[in-house]
């Protein structure tokens, strides 16, 4: 029977669910306790609320520490992708080898993988990702640094907020504006 915490970080409340030694979902900060275990709830039906053991309690800490804008990586955490198809493992890989601070697009994403028509089913996947921040699908972004969708409470604005807290670039050529905050920035002219 799959178990969960919910806990708070210095943007919201958040939750992990783990069965036996690994960790199986992520819930991604929501403004309320009660929303996120409602949410929760939905993707794990029948999870019970429980004491974190000690391999949850240390992952809640980084998870703490990289929303409180600490560098954690957080790729070392033990995580199961059972119902994930050989694609989706394919794509959260590459996604857990992004450090804190940096972004990809889905397309480089797809030419890592060896498909480079594949931006569309990468950003897929990234939506089906059951442990986000672990797996770092906000890092992913769609080209020319535009955001690309986010499913989590508050959409883009909590993916933008993400990237913030980690100082992430979002285009490989620095611009004038590159030491505000990505929700600061002036928007781009559409072409």
């Amino acid at each position: 029977m799959p178990q969960f915490c919910l806990f708070d970080t210095a943007i919201g409340a958040c939750a992990l669910v783990w069965q036996g030694d690994v960790l199986i979902g992520a819930q991604l900060p929501e403004a309320e306790a009660e929303g996120a275990r409602r949410r929760l709830l939905r993707r794990f039906p029948g999870a019970e609320d429980a004491p974190a053991p000690p391999f949850v309690a240390a992952a809640i800490a980084d998870i703490r520490g990289l929303l409180a804008g600490e560098n954690r990586d957080l790729s070392h955490l033990p995580i199961a992708l059972d119902d994930a198809s050989p694609f989706e493992r394919r794509v959260y890989e590459v996604a857990l080898s992004i450090p804190p601070g940096e972004t990809l697009t889905y397309g480089d994403v797809a030419r890592r993988l060896g498909e480079p028509g594949a931006a569309r089913a990468v950003g897929v996947a990234l939506g089906r990702n059951p442990v986000p921040i672990i797996v770092p699908c906000h890092r992913v972004l769609a080209a020319g640094g535009r955001t690309g969708g986010f499913s989590a409470e508050g959409g883009v604005e909590t993916k933008l907020r993400l990237l913030t807290i980690e100082r992430a670039r979002t285009d490989a050529v620095p611009g004038l504006f590159d030491a505000l905050p990505l929700a600061a920035r002036p928007r781009r002219a559409s072409a």
